[in-house]
């Protein structure tokens, strides 16, 4: 998946631009974005400060990795019960 050009800090930064008064079409313009991105910025980030940012990361990666040795297990799993099902 491809990252943004912009970190979580600079994403809520972004955010409480517009939330401070600032008109939505003026934000995106100033900081180079489309409204649709600006958009989709405030549904995941929207409401969050730097550190809650930061931990919600830092539990997508984590999520990510337990996801990936599950995965791996079922297939291992798998492999194991279709060779003990197999006769010699």
């Amino acid at each position: 998946m491809k990252r943004s050009r912009f970190s979580e800090e600079q994403i809520i930064a972004i955010l409480k631009e517009q939330e401070a008064g600032m008109a939505t079409a003026d934000v995106c313009r100033r900081h180079g974005i489309s409204s649709a991105t600006f958009y989709k910025y405030q549904a995941k980030f929207g409401g969050l400060e730097v550190s809650e940012a930061r931990r919600l990361r830092a539990l997508e990666d984590e999520n990510a990795k337990l996801k990936k040795l599950l995965a791996e297990a079922m297939l291992d799993n798998v492999v194991l019960k279709d060779l003990a099902s197999k006769k010699w």
